[in-house]
């Protein structure tokens, strides 16, 4: 059966988000602060990067990026995730990730913009839709064959399937460093520990994860 999982990396004060984005520089100098550790693994270096050598970090904070991708039916993610803040007006975007995409799995991208879907060589592809998370959800759920369904992020789309209780699996990067500005993701979420099993692994990176499970 499926279960719905959220991913997300947070900084100590607990904001998902960067504000020192510029034209210059999209992603901005947190971001990189923000998900340092993630990056430097193994698994992201080759599911992402494309990169075969073996090199990466090992440990703890590889191990829950290979739970990242595991057993994945489909991905949903808003439209900040895909690029279309950046790039809504280019009708050839086809997100961050290249010809190769992360993925492998339909992707569900929720945007108020109707865009034509997009289909890539591994597998991966995006459909574009204007939706609740309840109904991106049944949509998810129709093709994903009994695999896990991921909500990719960012921190707006998160907060939104966690307030309407479709989470099943919560797991957070917590991240020692402090940003003062952004999306929080707790807020307004009091009490969401209820009914979930926690448990937290420390990394020698000084990340600590934090997994909430029903």
């Amino acid at each position: 059966m499926s279960r719905v999982r959220l991913d997300l990396n947070i900084s100590l004060d607990g904001f998902a988000t960067t504000t020192d984005q510029t034209p210059e520089n999209p992603f901005g100098d947190d971001w990189g602060r923000l998900t340092r550790d993630y990056t430097a693994t193994r698994t992201f270096r080759a599911r992402v990067l494309h990169d075969d050598t073996g090199a990466g970090t090992t440990g703890v904070d590889d191990a829950y990026a290979t739970r990242y991708f595991d057993d994945l039916g489909a991905e949903i993610m808003g439209a900040g995730m895909f690029g279309l803040h950046e790039h809504g007006d280019d009708p050839d975007w086809q997100g961050w990730w290249g010809d190769e995409p992360p993925f492998r799995v339909p992707v569900f991208v929720l945007t108020t913009t109707p865009r034509p879907p997009i289909e890539m060589a591994n597998g991966t592809s995006f459909r574009f839709l204007d939706a609740t998370p309840e109904e991106a959800l049944a949509r998810a759920s129709a093709v994903a064959a009994g695999g896990d369904i991921r909500i990719g992020g960012g921190a707006t789309t998160a907060r939104s399937f966690l307030d309407a209780g479709l989470v099943d699996e919560l797991h957070v990067a917590v991240v020692p460093i402090i940003l003062g500005r952004g999306i929080r993701l707790w807020d307004d979420l009091r009490g969401l520990e209820n009914g979930y099993r926690v448990r937290a692994e420390a990394a020698d990176s000084g990340v600590t994860h934090i997994t909430f499970s029903r």
